[in-house]
């Protein structure tokens, strides 16, 4: 009788088959909530960027080697300076040291040029790669560590263009090896990613801590473990090129030192 008055018969409690009370299938975990959130911020970004997005990869590709174009610039307008450091402090000869600033300025703006226009890829990532190389020699800067760390983020995005090549050519030539060229170019990517995200670890361990330096590298390092593992990386990507801009605004304010602060200061 007590079976009749109540569901049990009848299948009327819709009990969950996998065992377990329905409220502990219906409750969506801390996980799903981040994930469905930044999934909402992914799609407003994606309609923010769809006037822009045939030209990101050209933009992304500039932002990589601009750099080597602030560089090479730089060089051209402290020549003169530029050849005293390295004849007085670094004792390289007068002959040396012209042909040494020439073939970084010229390797720099030739290499960054095929880069951004995606010709002959492999040939510029490989000539910009020599040219850091050569400059932490050259400079004394090999065992400077924000040195350091910036030019391990500066290669990670150069491995990035030499892999977005290596797809370019897969997909005009495919053949038989397409898994080891598709494995290949994982790797680096991967590599890539952790490379780029030095840049950030360099900014974390640079400057005086305080209580919003010690936030802001928390939540950068999770969006840093984000992106390498691929989990959400357009809004982690995102979210780091938000904060280092703002860094970058905050700390190199040339505009705040007046021209009589800097004589002072040079002389």
């Amino acid at each position: 009788m007590a079976q009749i008055r109540g569901t049990a018969g009848y299948h009327l409690g819709n009990p969950n088959p996998f065992g377990g009370s329905k409220s502990d299938v219906a409750d969506p975990s801390p996980l799903d909530a981040i994930r469905e959130q930044t999934s909402k911020i992914e799609d407003v970004l994606d309609t923010i960027s769809e006037p822009v997005k045939p030209y990101l990869p050209a933009i992304g590709r500039f932002l990589i080697v601009v750099t080597f174009l602030e560089d090479a610039l730089r060089i051209m307008t402290q020549w003169s300076d530029q050849l005293v450091y390295l004849n007085s402090y670094r004792h390289i000869p007068t002959g040396l040291t012209h042909l040494f600033l020439l073939v970084n300025v010229v390797t720099m703006f030739a290499c960054s040029t095929l880069v951004i226009i995606r010709k002959h890829s492999d040939y510029a990532v490989a000539g910009l790669m020599g040219v850091v190389v050569t400059q932490a020699l050259g400079y004394g800067l090999i065992f400077d560590l924000n040195f350091f760390l910036r030019n391990l983020s500066v290669i990670g995005g150069l491995i990035m263009v030499l892999s977005d090549s290596w797809v370019r050519k897969t997909q005009v030539f495919a053949g038989l090896p397409q898994l080891d060229e598709k494995d290949r170019k994982m790797y680096f990517q991967l590599a890539g990613r952790i490379l780029l995200i030095f840049l950030f670890i360099g900014f974390v361990f640079s400057g005086e801590w305080s209580v919003w330096r010690i936030g802001v590298s928390v939540v950068g390092l999770i969006a840093c473990v984000m992106v390498v593992v691929g989990f959400k990386a357009k809004f982690s990507a995102t979210l780091l090129v938000l904060i280092l801009s703002v860094f970058n605004v905050l700390v190199n304010n040339f505009w705040t030192v007046s021209f009589s602060t800097l004589r002072i200061c040079v002389t």
